[in-house]
């Protein structure tokens, strides 16, 4: 499956930003969506993730409560509303698609990655 990000930009603490990610080919429908962040000098973190159906999702500490995962598997596409954004949210996002069943929360269990897009949050 081919992953396209989309939504990232310059938004000031306390906003909010919606990213998307368009999938094409592959098997989206049946694939767990991702989501990862990777800041400057930093190692690629898990952020969010979902099930298939999306009827199951995980999400890191450092996002819960502010971050939620959705998808669309008629419109092939999955989410990731942030809300009440901190300076430390500032990375590149990242959409992956696994084939695992489960919700995988390491980048090893990702099949398929987007190409990134940019959050930057003002303090």
């Amino acid at each position: 499956v081919q992953l396209q990000a989309s939504g990232g930009g310059l938004v000031e603490a306390g906003g909010s930003l919606r990213l998307s990610c368009a999938a094409s080919g592959g098997t989206f429908s049946r694939s767990s969506m991702g989501w990862f962040r990777q800041a400057p000098g930093k190692e690629r973190e898990f952020v969010a993730a979902l099930n298939w159906s999306g009827g199951s999702t995980y999400y890191a500490d450092s996002v819960k409560g502010r971050f939620t995962i959705s998808r669309d598997n008629a419109k092939n596409t999955v989410w990731l509303q942030m809300n009440s954004l901190k300076s430390e949210d500032t990375a590149v996002y990242y959409c992956a698609a696994s084939t695992r069943v489960f919700i995988p929360t390491t980048r090893a269990l990702y099949n398929s990655w987007g190409q990134g897009t940019l959050v930057t949050v003002s303090s």
